[in-house]
């Protein structure tokens, strides 16, 4: 029997796994700063750009279920950055607002992806490329 796939060289997920790791690494001083963390930041990021957005569609942009975002966005709403608001139309759904505090954390965050990019040893090109390999992964899982 041939064992060869098992070797975890061989592995695709494994270095993708490595490497998401390691760019959260990299993420936490600079979220420290502005007491976030990695899936805090990701979230205010949707927020940003969405104003106000309900949870499932949340959920939806970044790939996660509601029990791992539910406590996420309680401590978002604790520090004041988004409040949980009842949906006008169906009472069942929940939609979150962008608070003027949480439009405020945004300047304190603007310059956190250049920060990364010094972090992360790739040319453009190939982070364009890789960029569209990874989202193509993601869009087929949808």
């Amino acid at each position: 029997m041939n064992y060869d796939k098992l070797k975890l060289k061989n592995q695709l997920c494994f270095p993708l796994y490595a490497c998401a790791k390691e760019v959260v690494r990299r993420h936490k001083p600079l979220l420290d700063e502005i007491d976030l963390t990695y899936t805090q930041y990701i979230a205010m990021m949707v927020m940003w750009e969405q104003k106000v957005i309900t949870v499932k569609e949340l959920g939806e942009y970044l790939y996660l279920d509601s029990g791992t975002l539910t406590p996420v966005l309680k401590k978002l709403e604790s520090k004041g950055y988004i409040e949980r608001i009842k949906n006008n139309t169906d009472g069942r759904v929940l939609d979150l607002k962008l608070t003027h505090i949480g439009e405020e954390l945004r300047e304190k965050a603007v310059n956190i992806p250049e920060q990364i990019i010094k972090c992360v040893p790739i040319d453009e090109a190939d982070a364009n490329k890789l960029y569209e390999i990874l989202y193509n992964i993601l869009n087929l899982s949808k």
